[in-house]
């Protein structure tokens, strides 16, 4: 069985106060390894508390929010950890979302403070009042590294808890996102839950995939080191290529992985999910059930497990049983409830469809600047005996069968594309702020290869551009994340609307899948070409000939299905592409030139793999050392 050590601060249970029972308990085994090497339980609360003298010294105290805009290595970890034992609250900012989005958490979360590293553009946070660049590893470079820094025993002087934990953005209805308060409270039920569900001891280790501005990161960053196991932090480039993940989990024996179906896919695709991941958690949108019996095929434990950003990660989990079995979304984690109700607001009978409530220790204090009781989702609890209590109304419509629980969709224009949460108001704000739009709606259609893809539908304005799409494009960009760009544009005359005059988005027409027409075709002219265009027809699912100067992200590919092309690259052909080369080459023409210079390279993919590892392992001073020792006239 596993154990979690209780871990009090300051009279409060909180995470940190769990992962700091292990410093006495194994000091010297390894918690956090990654990009950047490795931290044991004493290195990795000594630079927690040596941060934390830092932060407090500049301020940092109960409910001040710190950003972090950081790469993902074991300092990301020690951060987060840091900004707890200061007494704060971290507010992801993650580095590859627009400077704009940003912007909007940063004064939304009343931020004066953020953590980085000299690797993240220094733009990202024009404005803010006090940056502090970390190391790889967690230390504050340069002379904020001083001061107090010797006479801070990590062992005492935590500052104040206070009761906020983190604040998460997610994408907002009216145009600007919304940032969930979540307390120390729900982390700590959240880690319980799973500690007794998953059974994680010491010998484990799990490899962390997932960016910081995505809320399920919260618990494979802080369970592991709560059962004294490891956690394996997956780089940037290793996140995006599915051979290289894979490569990591083998070196370092890892045995749980957690991720969306869209990333075990690519998985998979590259080669498969290594046998020593026993337990494996899949969640952020529908598990359909050939996948999950192709991550059941070796005989692993799979958990699905479901829950919105509101309720701290995830709300229940569920035991996936072989074919023909349902997946369904199991059953509520500890001190959790979940209510199925009608319009009337009463429990539906059993069987019965009706909108999902969830209430019980994980429920968040509600949105930043919006107070609980004017958010219209958190609602007072009539099923709980606990005074004050409040449940919060998911949008999701669901049923309970035999104890347990089964999704059935959205009641609303909320969301779930590639597993994160979107709302289309937000990316129809975008579109309709453009002076080429007259009108705009967004909708979500299964694309030829069976997954969700999102769809703009608009109209033209007065000032409407001949070529729209580009123009769109780059304005989404600036706006929102990769994720919320849409995959493909129809313009229509007209919006279609009801009766009433609302739109009517069962009457969006579905886009034909085919090549742009921006382009004019060009067939390819070599057998690279022409393999090229094979692949990108298979996974794009477009039948139609694709021309070698068609755009990538024009017919319709994202960052997921640019891991696909690259994972069959490499499959296919003895020469490492990097994923970045797809993006800044995105047509077949410029990408079979780029492969043919790649080829004539001396590295094979074994030394391109222990550079990069290499590379990875050194810090930002090393880098430029090297740099410096390399350059021209050195």
């Amino acid at each position: 069985m596993s154990s979690v050590v209780k871990g009090v601060v300051n009279g409060v249970v909180t995470a940190l106060g769990l992962i700091r029972g292990w410093r006495d308990l194994s000091p010297d085994a390894v918690a956090v390894s990654g990009a950047g090497g490795e931290l044991t339980f004493r290195e990795l609360d000594d630079r927690v508390g040596r941060l934390a003298a830092v932060l407090r010294g500049r301020g940092v105290g109960p409910e001040v929010p710190v950003g972090l805009c950081l790469d993902r290595s074991p300092g990301m970890i020690v951060a987060m950890l840091a900004v707890w034992a200061a007494g704060g609250a971290y507010v992801p900012l993650d580095p590859a979302f627009p400077e704009e989005r940003l912007r909007l958490m940063r004064e939304d979360a009343g931020m004066e403070l953020v953590l980085t590293q000299p690797s993240v553009d220094a733009r990202l946070f024009d404005g803010i009042r006090d940056v502090v660049e970390l190391s790889r590893d967690g230390t504050p470079l340069g002379a904020v590294s001083e001061g107090r820094r010797d006479s801070h025993d990590p062992r005492d002087g935590d500052g104040p808890v206070g009761e906020l934990a983190y604040l998460m953005y997610t994408s907002g209805s009216t145009g600007r996102p919304k940032g969930v308060a979540v307390p120390h409270r729900a982390v700590v039920n959240l880690l319980e839950s799973f500690a007794s569900l998953l059974e994680l001891t010491p010998r484990d280790a799990w490899l962390a995939v997932t960016t910081l501005s995505f809320d399920i990161s919260v618990l494979e960053l802080l369970l592991p080191l709560a059962c004294g196991a490891r956690v394996v932090v997956a780089s940037a480039h290793e996140t995006a290529d599915g051979r290289a993940l894979r490569s990591r989990a083998v070196a370092e024996a890892v045995t749980v992985m957690q991720a969306t179906p869209a990333s075990w896919r690519i998985l998979l695709d590259s080669g498969g999910v290594p046998e020593g991941i026993r337990t494996r958690l899949c969640g952020g949108e529908a598990l359909p059930r050939d996948l999950a019996d192709a991550l059941l095929g070796d005989g692993a434990r799979l958990w699905n497990v479901y829950g919105p950003t509101e309720t701290t990660v995830w709300s229940t989990a569920g035991r996936v049983a072989p074919s023909p079995a349902p997946v369904d979304l199991g059953e509520p984690i500890g001190r959790t409830s979940v209510r199925i109700l009608g319009p009337d607001g009463i429990p539906v009978p059993a069987g019965e469809a009706g909108e999902l409530h969830i209430g019980g220790a994980g429920v968040a204090r509600g949105y930043r600047g919006m107070p609980a009781r004017t958010a219209e989702r958190f609602l007072p609890d009539p099923f709980s005996d606990v005074p004050g209590a409040r449940m919060y109304a998911t949008g999701d419509l669901a049923r309970m069968r035999d104890g347990r629980l089964h999704y059935l969709g959205r009641a609303d224009q909320q969301v779930k594309v590639r597993g994160f949460r979107i709302e289309l108001g937000e990316i129809e704000s975008v579109l309709r702020s453009a002076p080429e739009v007259g009108n705009a709606a967004v909708g979500v259609c299964d694309g030829p290869d069976g997954l969700p893809r999102l769809v703009a539908y608009v109209v033209r304005g007065d000032g409407g551009a001949e070529e729209l799409w580009p123009v769109l494009r780059d304005r989404l960009r600036r706006h929102v994340p990769e994720y919320m760009v849409p995959a493909h544009l129809v313009v229509l005359d007209a919006l279609p609307l009801t009766p009433n005059g609302k739109l009517d988005r069962n009457a969006l027409p579905s886009p034909e899948w085919t090549r742009a027409r921006t382009t004019p075709y060009r067939p390819p002219a070599t057998a690279l070409e022409e393999e090229l265009v094979t692949m990108w027809g298979d996974v794009l699912g477009i039948e139609e000939p694709i021309g070698v100067d068609d755009d990538f992200f024009e017919l319709g590919g994202h960052s997921l299905t640019a891991t696909q092309i690259i994972a069959r690259i490499q499959a296919r052909f003895t020469v490492a592409v990097p994923i970045v080369v797809l993006f800044e080459h995105p047509t077949i023409a410029e990408l079979a030139v780029e492969m043919d210079r790649l080829d004539d390279d001396d590295l094979d993919l074994a030394e391109v793999a222990a550079l990069r590892d290499e590379l990875d392992g050194l810090g930002a001073q090393d880098l430029a050392a090297l740099f410096d020792e390399l350059a021209p006239g050195a």
